[in-house]
């Protein structure tokens, strides 16, 4: 093939794969389709043996890192809960109608407390055993000075839960091709606390005591279509 025909042959395959990835964009946003989530209303402030404790609140964030979740994320809540033992939880939720990108990751904790100079360690994928399902987790340790502060966290693409890697590309990909942006959030979990194994059942307990006092559709939406 001659130089100037290869050239052109090349340039009409560039301008078919543009072409192509324009046509396959996703554009119908799920979120702008269905009933809206209210976070401050789905998650109870009292249930079960939990209740608000306005004394202790969730790791704040950097100004420049606020910024940036107040450009991705619709919806956010932070608060702290304790039971009747005395023991405390920081819930902290981001909710975003536009989960089709990786935009999304800064406020994973592995971004969002490492630009608070915490510490992470012992990252690991588990599993929550719960009367609707099997719900996928990653738990991981932040640490600052003398604070150490095992974490729980998932994160749901439209009604399914996806732990960041390949099931999220995968499922970023599932609604792409359908031509559905999807929406979805993350739910994060912690406390301070230094044996990481007692905070993890702590984490569990306080997890399935929430979500069994949410609605059937408000569980979905947080905490995705679990599976048996």
């Amino acid at each position: 093939m001659k130089p100037c025909l290869r050239h052109v042959v090349l340039l009409l395959l560039m301008l078919a794969a543009s072409g192509l990835a324009i046509a396959l964009k996703p554009t119908q946003r799920i979120a702008d389709h269905g009933p809206r989530i209210d976070l401050e209303k789905a998650i109870p402030q009292r249930f079960g043996d939990w209740k608000i404790d306005p004394l202790l609140v969730p790791v704040s964030v950097s100004p420049d890192v606020q910024q940036r979740l107040d450009a991705i994320y619709d919806q956010t809540l932070g608060r702290t809960y304790v039971n009747s033992r005395g023991q405390r939880v920081m819930l902290s939720i981001a909710y975003g109608g536009d989960q089709g990108s990786d935009k999304t990751q800064v406020h994973r904790p592995e971004f969002c407390y490492t630009a608070q100079g915490f510490h992470l360690s012992k990252s690991f994928e588990s599993e929550l055993a719960m009367s609707t399902g099997v719900l996928p987790v990653r738990r991981l340790v932040a640490a600052q000075g003398r604070r150490t502060e095992p974490i729980t966290y998932w994160i749901t693409v439209g009604d399914q839960v996806a732990l960041p890697g390949l099931s999220r590309k995968l499922l970023q990909l599932r609604y792409g091709i359908t031509g559905k942006v999807p929406d979805g959030m993350l739910v994060r979990v912690s406390s301070i606390s230094e044996q990481d194994a007692g905070a993890y059942a702590l984490h569990d307990e306080f997890i399935s005591d929430m979500l069994a006092a949410t609605t059937a559709e408000d569980r979905i939406r947080l905490a995705g279509r679990t599976t048996r």
